[in-house]
């Protein structure tokens, strides 16, 4: 390494935030870059381990850690500290399709099992990946690189999400013709529409589509497979096909009453907001409006804090956020030791923006809603109730339940995986949990010359795992296609 004592002579430095109650006046990202050279200094601190877990990619007690794409950390850390950001570059996009995407909104499972932080503060290895190839762009490195020599084979991708964009940027680069079909009216599925545009403005996903269709990818939006077309027209006209359409079928609240106006979907809500954030900065008024109102989600994810986030932006009257799970613990547990992923409390950008506006934490733990109150058809209350597991099982806990106004309830509570009409077009067998069906560890359907990546595939996840789900795919249909790989 250049600086094998980086670590002992750096702190650790993480990009700032820009201040809640400035930042919540409007939709743009909130983060402030640190400056060349202490971004240097950060790069130096990764040191010589010789056993870079940060790279690792491994299940452990069944939760990721390390980088599921292998990215080679170590190696460009070295290159920006040593001030050599084009072999950095290099090193990050032999194995990253979209580091412009997982620099923004990775949960860094690098950093959880950075050998730095088995004692002390992990190397920012998130921050120095968005700024190598944010450097890229501007000096001018990242450059359309269509590929030399065709295959003449055809690849059709269902979905645009990070899977399928990560398929197809692979597939096309080896020199087949690439056709993404998106049902939405814009490319990016859940990159565009499932992320708000402050965690991932959508300038980048559309400067890295523009470059993608420079280099010969064809994407056709508002087209519905098995609706807008038919699968067999697909299966006709193409050598292969990837579906890659996300577990986007949500788990829904089953509780009385919920027939009621001003109950929403946290993906619905999200991707009203940004298409019209997009679409007029919202003076079309086609989004859910929170503005005033009393909001409850139901859900403490991502999900849910994204929608928190929004929620203030718009400027509610008040939210509070229900989680089922008790509150985590400010610290590792004996049985949660590194380099494990840490369950431990994490307060994000959309709670941190509650706690400046509001007060107080907007979460409130081991409760659910038991009731839906309603007036003339709209909602007005929630009844709630405290519960705890108990042999396995959700229990109540007597004499809990409280009653909350409610004007608008956003339901994340996960997802109950893929809608089945596009795998049921194409002959796709689905599991018992509503993901296509392969064998363990490939991406071949088992409908002829049809395979699946991504959430489609594994269930909800993460970006990172989605974009390696789209390499593994894309390596298994190039061998599917040509016999063989040169992949990595």
């Amino acid at each position: 390494m250049g600086k094998p004592t980086g670590f002992l002579e750096y702190k650790r430095n993480a990009k700032k935030r820009i201040d809640p109650l400035e930042r919540i006046k409007n939709f743009n990202e909130f983060y402030i870059p640190l400056k060349a050279k202490e971004r240097k200094e950060q790069a130096a601190r990764c040191m010589n381990c010789g056993v870079p877990f940060c790279q690792s990619g491994m299940i452990l007690s069944g939760m990721a850690t390390g980088c599921p794409l292998n990215n080679l950390i170590p190696e460009f850390n070295d290159a920006l500290y040593k001030d050599n950001l084009e072999n950095a570059l290099s090193r990050l996009l032999k194995t990253n399709n979209f580091p412009e995407f997982t620099g923004r909104v990775c949960p860094a499972l690098c950093e959880v099992a950075c050998v730095n932080g088995m004692d002390g503060e992990s190397v920012t290895v998130h921050d120095n990946e968005l700024y190598i190839i944010e450097n890229g762009y501007k000096k001018g490195l990242i450059k359309p690189q269509p590929p030399k020599v065709r295959s003449g084979k055809k690849v059709a991708i269902v979905g645009s999400g990070p899977s399928g964009l990560a398929a197809a940027d692979c597939l096309n680069k080896r020199g087949h013709e690439v056709t993404v079909f998106e049902k939405n009216d814009r490319v990016g599925g859940l990159l565009m529409y499932g992320i708000p545009n402050m965690k991932l403005d959508k300038k980048v996903i559309e400067r890295k589509i523009d470059l993608m269709r420079k280099e010969g990818v064809e994407f056709k939006v508002n087209c519905d497979v098995g609706r807008d077309i038919s699968a067999q027209e697909i299966l006709q006209n193409f050598d292969a096909v990837i579906l890659c359409c996300g577990a986007n079928q949500p788990r829904d609240i089953t509780a009385p009453g919920r027939d009621c106006d001003g109950i929403y979907f946290a993906v619905d809500f999200l991707t009203k907001n940004t298409k019209s954030l997009l679409n007029s900065n919202f003076e079309d008024k086609e989004y859910y409006d929170p503005k005033g109102k009393n909001v409850v989600i139901v859900g403490g994810g991502d999900t849910g804090n994204d929608c928190l986030g929004t929620c203030i932006r718009h400027g509610a009257k008040s939210v509070v956020q229900l989680e089922m799970m008790p509150k985590p613990p400010l610290q590792r547990t004996e049985n949660n030791g590194w380099p494990e992923w840490p369950k431990i409390l994490k307060t994000d950008y959309g709670q941190e923006e509650a706690i400046a506006v509001f007060g107080a934490d907007p979460r409130v733990y081991k409760t659910t809603v038991k009731e839906i109150i309603s007036e003339k058809g709209k909602l007005k209350a929630l009844k709630t109730v405290q519960v705890e597991f108990s042999e396995g099982k959700l229990c109540e806990i007597e004499n809990s339940e409280k009653t909350i106004d409610a004007d608008m309830m956003i339901i994340a509570a996960g997802f109950l995986g893929t809608k089945k009409y596009v795998p049921e077009a194409f002959g796709a067998e689905l599991t018992q949990r509503n993901a296509v069906k392969t064998e363990d560890g490939k991406y071949k359907s088992s409908a002829e010359k049809v395979f699946t990546a991504g959430d489609m595939h594994i269930g909800q996840s993460l970006v990172v795992r989605a974009i390696n789900e789209g390499r593994r795919c894309a390596k298994e249909v190039d061998i599917f296609l040509m016999g063989y790989t040169n992949m990595i």
